[in-house]
């Protein structure tokens, strides 16, 4: 990969893959709302700021003009919390994406790389249940899959090569969201008690620097049309991750499992948590202590 088009580049996972490719010495188009957004990376030469909302999307073929091999979309606005009740705003992220596409198309890109959600895998339970009780993440959720069916369908007829990444839940220095790592951590921080699910289900937390290399890994040897899971190959469950957590942030600090009802619909024997190993030679590789330790000291200097 000589060139890439990366959307939501001044973003948190955005902004890490652009650091990424421009460590690799690969050509960067980064795509966001603002130079100022776009200040981190504005200082290496091989950086191309391109200013533009998504109200400018359908002129990007017109703004960028050369030859791209990985055009890789990450903007996506309302993330989390009360945003996933905003269904006009998550099918509106839904079209811009898919002008994306049709932008990568235009301006001759030979891979288009989508940013989805590991929630998407809790869709297609919704779609092939009778007993489902769907949570509002599900229109966050829903939107990514409408974006990916349609990005998909845009790209086999029209001769572009399309992979995604699925990401789990993301922490990281630079992530100012009130995500779920967030919160624990902050309330850690500060002295308070968390208070969570009975979380015996499945989960996975990755950390930012394994992100960015995943996609970067999709980017260069991704298998066209397939979406992988972004993640662990071996999950731990919700409480065992958590409580590893709290005795990293602050051991003093007793969790309160079972205070919410688990909500978690996906059932991870359906995933195959191997595909983007065996395709790419990908591995998560931060230490989670380290990682959990370094995010936490960012979020206390940041005041989050």
């Amino acid at each position: 990969m000589k060139t890439a088009v990366v959307t939501g580049a001044g973003g948190f996972i955005g902004g890490a893959l652009t650091r990424r490719l421009l460590d690799e010495g690969v050509k960067v188009y980064g795509v966001d709302i603002s130079e100022r957004a776009l200040l981190p990376h504005i200082k290496s030469e091989n950086f191309a700021p391109v200013i533009a909302d998504f109200s400018k999307y359908l002129r990007l073929h017109d703004m960028i003009k050369d030859d791209i091999d990985v055009f890789y979309h990450f903007a996506w606005q309302g993330v989390f919390g009360e945003a996933f009740k905003d269904y006009r705003l998550q099918l509106d992220n839904a079209k811009h994406a898919c002008e994306a596409m049709e932008q990568a198309i235009k301006i001759g890109c030979k891979k288009f790389v989508f940013a989805g959600t590991y929630n998407e895998f809790e869709i297609k339970n919704f779609l092939n249940s009778e007993v489902f009780e769907p949570r509002y993440t599900c229109i966050y959720s829903g939107a990514k899959t409408v974006a990916e069916v349609v990005c998909k369908t845009l790209a086999y007829n029209n001769g572009i090569e399309y992979s995604a990444g699925l990401v789990a839940m993301a922490y990281g220095e630079g992530n100012r969201s009130m995500m779920l790592p967030n919160v624990v951590m902050r309330q850690l921080l500060t002295g308070q008690t968390p208070k969570l699910i009975k979380g015996d289900n499945l989960y996975d937390l990755i950390y930012i620097d394994d992100i960015a290399e995943a996609f970067y890994r999709i980017g260069e040897k991704g298998k066209n049309l397939k979406s992988y899971y972004v993640g662990h190959r071996k999950l731990k469950t919700f409480r065992e991750l958590l409580t590893e957590l709290g005795q990293i942030v602050n051991p003093n600090i007793e969790l309160k499992f079972g205070e919410y009802k688990d909500t978690d619909n996906k059932d991870y024997s359906l995933i195959d948590l191997d595909a983007l190993y065996n395709d790419t030679g990908f591995e998560c590789k931060a230490d989670f202590k380290e990682s959990i330790m370094k995010t936490a000291m960012w979020l206390k200097e940041e005041g989050i």
